[in-house]
């Protein structure tokens, strides 16, 4: 999405000029020189460090993986006293205060993150009450807080609301929902750019398609978050009503993204002076739109495509764009541990703290075997690393296998 994606871009470009590389196997990387012990991806997260790791926490919990204590611990320490979260906290025992930016994204997200882990309710809750107060009197959100409300501000926020049970219709300022405010960013059905959505109008409030603000668009206005599963609302053409409801403006908002990518089967990132190059991230959010709003077979062009050709980037981007494929390929009902070739779920793991369970059967491997009385020969700790190990691949088998869900 547009803030985020460009921080995204940012690191990952940062990553390659310091030669940041992710590791091949599976095991706890050494931070880098300023990159904090828990915090998964070694490129400076000074943009993006909540985001990453909500990302990166939220994925793992997707595909059934209990994230490492310490990880979930430094997302949930970076919450500011008031509810909030910046990009990043580089000292938490200062308190926030001027010049840390707190924004909408790194909140939204991290409530996302944490209600799906469990066991922070508290800091869930403060967040909430902030991304509250921090909303518009048109019903959306702004990046920054008193900042004109987006779409990709407003469908994040949303799916926080969703994440902690709250229904996104109730939470009103103004009279006015975020559905409300989303749907003034929709496009009517005529003209350049039909269905879709605006990332905010423009000065003198026109609207101009944005593939990423539609994306974020349609699985907002269908109340979902940033993990889908497949929806099954039959595809249809754009089609204009005199009182749209959000529903329909989803659907009309995958209608354009289902044009946009009828070519090539990719979304594509403008930059000034240069030829236009694929947008893996943008496109990965397509994917999960199109499969939440009318079912996988309808994202299955750019899913493909995604899936030939998004391991260099990904390799490269770190944790936040591995998350933001497996929540592709759980949108689509496609194997994380084989999406064209590569596991995503290892080479995720592999960007942070080693996940709980992994864990523990890494330091039961590490214990000499013992043969206690009763053991049958075998040491107590072998037996129960092996049935940790064990638990770990039935956990990854039946993550593979979720049933898709409307």
């Amino acid at each position: 999405m547009k803030f985020r994606h460009s921080a995204a871009a940012l690191a990952a470009t940062t990553a390659a000029v310091l030669g940041a590389a992710v590791p091949s196997v599976a095991a706890t990387p050494t931070p880098a020189a300023g990159i904090p012990d828990g915090l998964y991806g070694t490129a400076d997260p000074t943009y993006d460090g909540v985001w990453r790791q909500s990302l990166a926490l939220l994925a793992q919990d997707t595909v059934g993986v209990v994230p490492a204590d310490r990880a979930v611990a430094w997302l949930a320490g970076q919450q500011c006293a008031d509810g909030a979260f910046a990009p990043f906290r580089a000292d938490t025992a200062k308190a926030c205060g001027a010049g840390l930016q707190v924004d909408t994204n790194s909140t939204a997200a991290a409530v996302q993150a944490l209600a799906a882990v469990g066991g922070h309710d508290g800091v869930t809750g403060k967040a909430v009450t902030w991304l509250k107060s921090a909303q518009n009197t048109d019903g959306g959100w702004g990046y920054s807080p008193g900042g004109a409300s987006d779409a990709n501000s407003t469908s994040v926020v949303i799916g926080a609301l969703t994440a902690v049970g709250e229904k996104p219709a109730d939470v009103r300022k103004g009279g006015r929902s975020p559905y409300d405010a989303l749907m003034k960013l929709a496009l009517p059905c005529e003209g350049e750019g039909a269905g879709a959505f605006a990332y905010q109008p423009d000065k003198k409030g026109g609207l101009a398609a944005n593939a990423d603000a539609t994306a974020a668009g349609v699985v907002g206005a269908l109340g979902r978050g940033l993990v889908v599963t497949s929806g099954k609302e039959a595809a249809a053409a754009c089609a204009d009503a005199d009182r749209p409801t959000p529903r329909q403006v989803a659907a009309n908002g995958a209608s354009y993204l289902a044009r946009v990518l009828a070519g090539n089967g990719y979304l594509t990132s403008v930059l000034p002076g240069a030829e236009d190059q694929p947008d893996y991230g943008n496109t990965a959010d397509a994917v999960v739109a199109l499969a939440a709003q009318g079912g996988a077979a309808q994202a299955t062009k750019p899913l493909r495509w995604l899936e030939r050709n998004s391991a260099a980037w990904a390799r490269q981007s770190g944790p936040a764009a591995y998350a933001q494929l497996i929540f592709a390929a759980h949108a689509t009902g496609t194997d994380p541990r084989d999406f064209g070739g590569t596991d995503l779920v290892e080479k995720l793991n592999a960007t942070g703290p080693a996940p709980r369970a992994q864990q523990a059967a890494e330091n039961a491997a590490e214990k000499p075997d013992r043969k206690d009385e009763g053991d049958d020969g075998y040491g107590t700790w072998w037996t129960v690393g092996v049935f940790l190990v064990a638990g770990v691949g039935i956990g990854f088998l039946i993550s593979g296998r979720r049933k898709q869900q409307p």
